[in-house]
């Protein structure tokens, strides 16, 4: 999440700097005391101190006010971690941590997180899914409790971890890949490199939020960042020489709020439960910037926009209408693109649709796995059928179109037509 990366980096600055303007009041006043004493003066006012005290306060306790201002209540999200977890030989040298959960037949959904993050983002697809299906988690390499890869990072590399992934599955289970941000350019890398799989072990895709191109071309103020492209490459170069400095900044603006307010700025469209928005702020934090860093010069280097044409496999593409970090438009270009696309809109998410939106994400997903599933048990000697072109009668939980959070539409008519 390059915005959210960028407006982190800021308000940690801020708080940095709020932090030291409440040293230079402690100094001031303890001065004007030390000045006072030795000329027998009258004591001076204790306003500078007890300023000094309440900013100190803030900058290491203000997450908690922070959440109360910009989150709700609510439901939280399983935070939990699976009994079922191993580590398996990524294909670039990392070690990489999956967990499993979740139905002990029928398909698998494979999920692949947005950068910055890890594997606990999906709490809300874990509880709402794994008494229908199985479910496969993993952390990217360098996130979570995956280990880094010795020869860097690139999205291609991070495509053969997922084959990796893939292939330590039960073969005659179909897969479902499902990917957020990073993790759908993931998916849609892999798909581009081993169209082999596709409508055989691998039955569908799932892309949430996510663009096709280098991500500073599909976000807000697309052309200015667009332009600032080697400065945004120079400062991710000093992140990886400065990345321990980096680190104590952003805990510092994780205790003090200010990254809660970065990411109900940057990666949310509506408002977050508190346990949600802490969690989006807290999992970027514990990531090294550094890793951040190369992944993000990693992403700037990536584009399958012409590839996209030859991923002939059912999908589902969704765009939320409030997304800064990924414009629906880029969601758009991906379904039109795609032989089997199909777009979901939800107006109301931001790029942290498949958190704030969970319910509604994770009913069209569900819809959609069921649906492709029908469509492979009616035509197993036709791998390569478009979901697109089933008859509607075949389809009574066909994915809708289009959708909102809030007021879910309802199924169309028919699918011979492309959202």
């Amino acid at each position: 999440m390059i915005l959210f990366a960028l407006l982190q980096r800021l308000l940690a600055l801020a708080s940095v700097a709020l932090l030291a303007f409440a040293g230079w009041l402690l100094w001031n006043w303890y001065a004007a005391e030390r000045a006072a004493e030795a000329l027998g003066l009258e004591d001076p006012s204790d306003s500078r101190l007890w300023w000094a005290a309440g900013l100190l306060a803030f900058s290491f306790l203000g997450r908690t006010p922070a959440l109360l201002l910009l989150g709700r209540g609510g439901r939280t999200g399983e935070s939990r971690r699976s009994d079922r977890s191993r580590a398996i030989d990524g294909a670039d040298g990392a070690r990489l941590h999956v967990e499993h959960e979740g139905a002990e037949d029928g398909p698998l959904l494979v999920f692949t997180h947005g950068w910055g993050l890890s594997s606990r983002i999906w709490a809300e697809a874990r509880r709402e899914l794994g008494g229908r299906f199985g479910l496969v988690f993993w952390d990217l390499p360098g996130s979570g409790r995956s280990g880094r890869p010795p020869a860097g990072f690139s999205i291609e590399s991070f495509a053969e971890d997922l084959h990796a992934v893939i292939d330590s599955l039960p073969a005659h289970r179909p897969v479902v890949l499902v990917g957020h941000s990073i993790g759908g350019m993931t998916v849609q890398t892999f798909c581009a490199r081993h169209p082999e799989l596709l409508n055989n072990q691998v039955a569908a895709i799932a892309l949430m939020n996510t663009t096709h191109t280098n991500p500073l071309r599909t976000m807000a103020f697309a052309r200015l960042f667009t332009a600032l492209q080697p400065a945004v490459e120079a400062v991710c170069r000093l992140e990886t020489v400065i990345s321990p400095v980096t680190w104590i900044l952003n805990w510092q603006a994780y205790l003090g709020g200010a990254t809660h307010l970065a990411a109900r700025l940057a990666a949310f469209g509506t408002r977050p439960t508190r346990e949600q928005l802490d969690r989006a702020a807290r999992l970027p934090t514990k990531i090294s910037p550094s890793v951040q860093a190369r992944g993000t010069l990693a992403m700037l280097r990536w584009s399958a926009t012409d590839r996209l044409p030859l991923v002939n496999v059912p999908a589902l593409v969704f765009v939320g209408g409030r997304d800064l970090v990924t414009k629906d438009h880029a969601g758009e270009a991906i379904a039109g693109a795609l032989p089997q696309g199909r777009l979901v809109r939800v107006p109301a998410a931001g790029h942290m649709g498949p958190v704030e939106c969970a319910a509604f994400y994770n009913e069209q997903l569900a819809d959609f796995v069921e649906f492709v599933q029908l469509l492979r048990s009616r035509a197993p000697a036709d791998p390569g059928r478009s979901f697109l072109s089933a008859e509607p009668a075949l389809a009574p939980g066909a994915p809708r179109a289009t959708g909102d959070a809030d007021q879910p539409a309802t199924p169309p008519a028919g699918l011979a037509g492309r959202a």
